[in-house]
């Protein structure tokens, strides 16, 4: 079977371009006798640029270009020429990736709007000529400040989709047949457990021309959040989700038992998702009759409930009714998100030294003197 195109999780090697050495050059030219210091400054490194492109889906396209280096600053010139400034990488992102520390897990940024550019790794400053330290005391300087050194990082990119409404739910809950239902999307759909092994977006259309957008991510089991199944991978995708939709059975054994394990598992994953509104909807209830459904009701959870069936076509207006008045609340905004750092318990130490063992530069290390560069 074909490896899937989408890709949410890659590992890079990055280095931004360190700075060009000043030039300690004297002045020399016919009939003029002690020209004096004329060295220019070496330019700057490039920079590693983090740009969010809304025509990119996944990260596919980093999967196979896991090493990005920016280019070195030129060094500087006589009669005061600058050196060129190295050429800056600039890596495009579909938006709403996120950014960690290989080495550490810890967050360093994230880009959510089309055209957003985050400055990842900043190249290094070039070094000064000897023009600068020419002096009354000293005219010739024969001494020029060395380049910045680069700066190098191993980084975690991880796409977290954008969507309104995010579909939870344990494995065949009907979350794929109701997006298929209520969207365009064609998520596949079978009869045995994690048919869905990743995310799927849908447009949902409601009156008057308005729509929003839901997300289909693989089911959770009991103990996802520590690595069980397929929810710990894909449990990121709900953190910038408006609303989440709890999808049950109605032939469920206990839907307050099952909503609970559900919530526990986000609650374990980030505890701010449990800030988010919440919607619950019973799938599957054509199985059901009047008297089964009351008494299902005096057992539920306090949140807004629906009984639907994707088959059917039960409830679906009221359901897409309660998701617009919940998306629409005022008290339902979006505020920033906090993401929480990656864990390495389980961290695979081969990777990274295949990740770094691509880096190619053979020039010389140059021996950088301790210099106060912001004098």
């Amino acid at each position: 079977m074909a490896e899937s195109n989408f890709v949410d999780y890659v590992k890079i090697y990055c280095r931004s371009g360190k700075g060009g050495a000043g030039s300690a050059h004297l002045h020399r030219e016919k009939f003029i006798t002690k020209g004096g210091p004329d060295g220019g400054d070496g330019g700057r490194g490039g920079h590693v640029i983090l740009r969010a492109n809304r025509n990119y889906w996944t990260l596919l396209h980093l999967k196979y270009s896991r090493h990005v280096y920016a280019g070195h600053g030129g060094s500087g010139g006589a009669s005061r020429s600058f050196g060129k400034d190295g050429e800056d990488q600039i890596i495009e992102v579909p938006c709403g990736t996120v950014v960690f520390d290989a080495e550490t897990g810890e967050f360093l940024c994230e880009v959510t709007e089309h055209g957003e550019e985050v400055v990842l790794l900043k190249g290094g400053r070039g070094g000064l000529g000897n023009w600068h330290f020419r002096s009354a005391t000293n005219q010739t300087p024969r001494y020029a400040q060395p380049g910045e050194p680069a700066i190098e990082k191993a980084v975690i990119m991880e796409l977290k989709l954008l969507a309104d409404v995010g579909l939870v739910g344990f494995p065949n809950a009907g979350k794929s047949t109701l997006l298929s239902v209520v969207s365009a999307a064609k998520p596949k759909i079978a009869d045995y457990p994690f048919t869905t092994l990743e995310p799927n977006l849908g447009i949902v259309s409601y009156r008057d021309n308005c729509s929003f957008v839901m997300a289909d991510i693989p089911g959770i089991i009991e103990g996802a959040s520590e690595g069980k199944g397929l929810g710990l991978r894909f449990l990121r995708h709900i953190e910038r989700n408006a609303l989440l939709l709890f999808m049950i059975p109605a032939d469920s054994k206990d839907i307050r038992e099952e909503y609970e394990i559900l919530l526990n598992e986000i609650a374990n994953f980030n505890p701010e998702l449990l800030d988010k509104h919440r919607v619950l909807a019973i799938t599957k209830s054509d199985m059901l009759d009047e008297e089964l459904t009351e008494a299902l009701k005096a057992d539920l959870p306090g949140i807004p409930y629906v009984f639907i069936s994707s088959v059917t076509g039960q409830g679906i207006t009221e359901l897409k009714d309660i998701l617009w008045e919940e998306l629409n609340k005022e008290d339902n905004k979006v505020a920033s998100l906090t993401h929480r750092n990656l864990d390495f318990s389980h961290r695979v130490k081969e990777e990274d030294e295949l990740l770094l063992a691509g880096d190619d530069d053979d020039e010389e290390e140059e021996s950088y003197e301790e210099y106060d560069w912001d004098e």
